[in-house]
Formats: structure tokens, sequence, C-alpha cells
């Protein structure tokens, strides 16, 4: 008896808490309420199965609890049973798989309205990719990839004028039909937007695809719906849905292919000139000041430093409260008023001589090789850096600027910005650094570190932080 009544409790106890709990699904924003409507139905479905089983169970124990008299009846068959069974059963299973087949017949058939953004997955982040004046997609293969090409276009006159979007945060025009083509660089992905109800896995060496119709204006987080790797996780991006025009000039400021084939190269000599002032603080060599708590920047990948400098020029950096050192930054940043300044910059610091920061803080060094096993997914085994990624390099950086970095990943004065996708990884990927003591450890190992395989792995094309 006490069984039944368990069973029974449980079966009450899951339908109020269906029809009572507080986590509902996120608020529909795309033309797909018929995926909620598929939902709901397979929950009616799969529920009044699973109340009535439990009720039958229960109604068994009672029925046919132990008596010492009783005996039981052998029956093999029982045909009308077995109808009823083989109906129910075939009913059931076609209201779970009938509505799902309708939706999906046209959750892939976009309309021929609809416009065409190509999706690109990468271990561990996303880029977009929109059709030029031509409305076309130039061809592309994995096989292209490189440093300089990091979507793999193919040379090719239809993709000349592909615009290119190498940050994971997309813009998406209000109330008009997109269709998304998912292609992945490496591993099996999946693109999931929740509250569109619009999901699909990304094959290597395959596209597939869906379409949608944003109807609500807002920022809806990307996530990748498939176990990709160790930081799976942080693997996120950004949809933001806004207005005709908004989306058209946002779409006009992204560069295309031939313009970034064409750009010119940083001028070393001209670079020299705007370097006078951040020496000051980083020193005539690039090699850092810890009494000015200014890091090395001779070593640092172009790219990387590319990106922090247009954070703290937009605000994305250097303005949280506790960031002083950052704050600092900004106002020497904005004197950089173009990309061309930026890139003669940088171009002379990848002049200066790249001399290893000599260790200054204590820590288990054998213990931090535990942890940067986390680390060296994105970094590299050696600390070289991986472009690929967007991870810069670790090894021959100062351990003391490392250690107030990850310190303010873990805090959030770095890195929450919604502007900075990859700071927010790193949020993410600090916490597995549990105290003040693993920090110490993961650097003081870091500090071992040569990043030997350094020039490979850039050359194999790829990313930052």
């Amino acid at each position: 008896m006490a069984i039944a009544i368990v069973l029974l409790v449980l079966a009450l106890g899951s339908v109020l808490f269906f029809f009572l709990s507080p986590w509902q699904l996120t608020p529909l924003a795309s033309n797909w309420s018929a995926i909620d409507d598929t939902i709901q139905v397979t929950l009616w479905v799969t529920g009044t199965v699973f109340v009535a089983v439990n009720v039958f169970l229960a109604y068994v124990i009672v029925r046919y609890r132990y008596q010492r008299q009783r005996r039981a009846h052998y029956e093999p068959e029982n045909k009308s049973l077995e109808a009823w069974l083989t109906g129910l059963t075939t009913l059931g299973i076609a209201g779970l798989l009938a509505p799902g087949l309708l939706v999906w017949a046209s959750f892939v058939r976009p309309p021929a309205d609809a416009h065409e953004v190509e999706v690109v997955g990468q271990q561990w982040h996303w880029t977009f990719r929109f059709p030029g004046e031509d409305g076309r997609f130039g061809p592309v293969h994995n096989r292209h990839i490189s440093d300089s090409n990091p979507f793999g276009i193919i040379d090719d006159p239809q993709g000349q004028d592909d615009i290119l979007v190498e940050s994971p945060r997309l813009l998406l025009p209000l109330d008009r039909p997109v269709k998304l083509l998912l292609r992945s660089k490496d591993v099996l992905h999946n693109f999931k937007v929740a509250n569109f109800r619009a999901k699909m896995d990304m094959v290597p060496g395959q596209v597939t695809s869906f379409w949608f119709t944003p109807t609500e204006v807002g920022e809806y987080d990307i996530v990748c719906a498939q176990l990709c790797g160790i930081a799976h996780f942080a693997m996120r991006g950004r949809v933001e849905v806004v207005e005709e025009a908004e989306f058209e000039a946002w779409l006009a400021e992204q560069p295309t292919y031939a313009e970034l084939a064409a750009s010119e190269p940083g001028d070393p000599a001209a670079g020299e000139a705007g370097y006078a002032s951040c020496a000051a603080c980083h020193g005539p060599e690039g090699q850092g000041n810890p009494a000015l708590n200014a890091p090395k920047l001779a070593g640092l990948d172009d790219r990387y430093l590319t990106r922090q400098l247009e954070l703290f020029r937009s605000g994305a950096r250097g303005t949280h409260e506790a960031d002083t050192y950052g704050q600092q930054m900004r106002p020497f940043a904005a004197q950089l008023t173009d990309r061309q300044a930026i890139a003669d910059l940088l171009a002379h610091i990848d002049t200066l001589p790249d001399r290893p920061a000599e260790a200054s803080l204590s820590g288990d060094a054998r213990r931090g090789q535990r942890l940067y096993r986390t680390c060296g997914s994105c970094h590299g085994a050696d600390g070289e850096g991986i472009r690929a990624t967007n991870a810069p390099r670790l090894a021959g950086m100062p351990d003391w600027y490392l250690a107030r970095q990850l310190e303010h990943f873990r805090e959030g004065v770095r890195g929450r910005h919604s502007d900075d996708p990859y700071g927010n990884q790193m949020v993410d990927m600090a916490q597995v650094l549990v105290n003040d003591q693993a920090v110490q450890d993961v650097v003081a190992y870091i500090a071992t570190l040569s990043g030997s395989s350094r020039n490979l792995v850039l050359n194999r094309g790829g990313g930052e932080e």
C-alpha cells in the first residue's frame, strides 16, 4: 500500500510542478509559434501516458497485492487487450511525430524573399558572412582557411564583395525572413537561439540551413547546443534584432573580403612616432614596467593588441570602477584615431625585441600544470597563443600581469561588457581557478613555458583571447 501511495504522490507532484513551475520557455521572438505548439502536444501526450502508467501501477499493486490463498492465473494471449494497447500506442506515437514532421517541412523551406546569412562555427566562437551587392555568396572551402583568410573564401569574383563579420555579434532586421546557412570549420557544433525556437547541427564538410522571421526587437543569446570541446559552455554569441535602417547602417560598416585583402600593412616608421606615448609606461622596447603596472607588449599578436585597443577606445574595457589601470589606458587608446594608426603602431611593436619577462611570483608550478590543461586548449600547450581560437600568447608575459587579469576576470572587473565577447569567455573559463592560490599556481606554470610552437600555430591560421 505504501508503494502505491508513493507512486500516486509522485505523479501528482509532477503534474503540479509542471503547472506551477517558475521555469518556462523563453519569450517567443520569431514566427515559430508552431514549434511551441508542437512542444505542448509532446508534453500533453507524454504527460498523459506518465500519469496513466503510474495510476495503473498503483492500482495493480493494491489490486494484486500478496495474499496467501491467491494463485496466479496464466493467460498467454488476450487479443482484445493487445488491440487496445496497439491502437493507443499508435495514436500516441502519431501525436508525437506528426506535428513535428509538419513543422520540420516548413522549417527547412524558406520563403522566396528571405535574405541569407552564413554562420560559421569554430572552437569556440561564431563568425558571419553576408552576400555582397551581387546577392550571391562566393565559394568557400576549409582547405583555403588561413590567417589572412579565416572564412576560407576561394579567389573568385563572386566572393570579392562578400561582407565579413568576424565578431560573434550578428544584427538582423525586424520582420524580415532570414535563411541561415550553417558551416563548421572543425567539429560538430549546433547553432541555437532559444527565443527563436531555432537550432540546427553544423556538420563539417556540409552546409545545413533553416529560416525564421525575427518578430521582437531585442538581444538574444547564441549558444552551441552540441558538446564541441572543453570550452563548449563558453561558445556564445549575440543576435540583435533591430529596425531595418539600423541594420542597413551596421551592415554598411562591415568590411568586404576585397577591402580586407587590399588593406595597407602597418608602417613601422610611422608607428614609432605614435609609440612615444606608450613607451613612457611600457618601456622603449615594449618590455613592460611593473612599477607603473604596464605589461609587456613585445611578442603579443597584433590582432589581440588591435582588439584590446579598440575595446579601450569603445569603452568595452577600462570603464569598471575597480579597473584603475584600464581607466588610465583609455585616453591613450583614444589617440589612435583610425585603423591605419593602430596598424602602424603595431607594426612598430612587431620590430621590438621579444625578451621573456622574469618570474616574480611564487606558486606551485606542478599543481599549476594540471590547472593549465583547460587554458592550453585555447592558448596552446606551450602558451604560444592560437589565432584560430582567438587566444593570445601567454608564454614570456609578466606573471604579475597575468595574475591580475585572471583575478579581474574571476571578479567580473574585466570581460563582462557585452561588446567584449572573448572577455566573456574568459570570465567563464577563469572560474576554473577557485581561489587566489590556484591563480598563483597556474601563473607559476605559465612562467616555465617557452612558447616555442608559436610560429607553427600562427601559420596554421586562427585567433585570440
